[in-house]
């Protein structure tokens, strides 16, 4: 594992643990369908925690359930020792559809958050908000609408969104599906980047294997549902990491080693 540094003794915050949790729906019919079963894992603070699996498998529902957007049907989801029985600021979550209000700027919609709580005055947010901005390369776009930006553009300034609330975890669901590989590879690395600077604890969510293993510090794969997290990968790339680390024999090792487990799981479905 890439142990975080905390030599001062700073108390991380984000540490996630799961017991024993389960979550189904009813589909059209009126029948039950299991997506996740007993599930019990712990996500460390101040990692990068990334889950893997195939489209369908209940990770974007295991997503949902940590940010309190969904209730357990059993079992339990903790905090920091405090049990989550719906959403708080202390977790902000980037999905996949785009958060942005059309009809805002970008910097109003950055603000929305704090002046909603009455976290912030306005005139601080704005502030806040504009450092954000600049950080990810927006700035000269803070008084354009979401229209008018690109792809990438809008995922950065949902990131901020986020951020401008200073939660203890951010939950990404799949965060940069749908965009070309350019934009896609220049997201990554602008998040690699932030995790690196702030160690703010994450869950990631991924169908990517590539994408998984370039983010990680512990990666967690997700079997068919309603099966649970039957791999846990600790992914032991140097820090700080760019893309050249994709060249390198631990990597190619790693995902060998995660190619291997999946294609077993595969074939135990046939």
């Amino acid at each position: 594992m890439n142990a975080v540094d905390n030599s001062a003794g700073t108390a991380l915050r984000g540490h996630i643990k799961i017991c024993q949790l389960a979550r189904g729906f009813t589909d059209k019919d009126g029948n039950g369908i299991s997506v996740i079963e007993d599930c019990s894992v712990e996500f460390e603070p101040g990692l990068l925690n990334v889950v893997m699996g195939k489209s369908g498998c209940g990770k974007s529902t295991l997503a949902y359930l940590v940010a309190g957007y969904l209730n357990p049907d059993r079992g339990s989801i903790e905090i920091d020792g405090r049990e989550v029985t719906g959403p708080g600021s202390d977790r902000i979550m980037v999905f996949q559809e785009t958060a942005l209000w059309p009809w805002m700027t970008v910097t109003d919609n950055v603000i929305f958050g704090p002046l909603v709580r009455n976290a912030l005055p306005k005139s601080e947010a704005k502030e806040k908000a504009e450092a954000l901005l600049e950080r990810f390369g927006l700035i000269d776009f803070k008084d354009k609408y979401p229209g008018q930006l690109s792809g990438g553009m809008k995922r950065r300034a949902e990131i901020a969104q986020a951020l401008i609330n200073s939660p203890d975890i951010m939950i990404l669901d799949e965060p940069f599906r749908g965009l070309d590989v350019m934009t896609r590879e220049l997201l990554q690395e602008y998040y690699l980047q932030l995790f690196e600077d702030t160690q703010l604890t994450t869950l990631f969510i991924t169908s990517e294997l590539e994408e998984a293993l370039f983010l990680a510090d512990r990666l967690y794969v997700m079997s068919e549902a309603p099966d649970n997290i039957d791999q846990v990968i600790e992914v032991d790339l140097p820090r700080p990491r760019s893309f050249e680390v994709t060249t390198t024999e631990r990597y190619l090792e790693l995902k060998q080693i995660a190619m291997n487990h999946l294609y077993a799981g595969a074939e135990e479905l046939m």
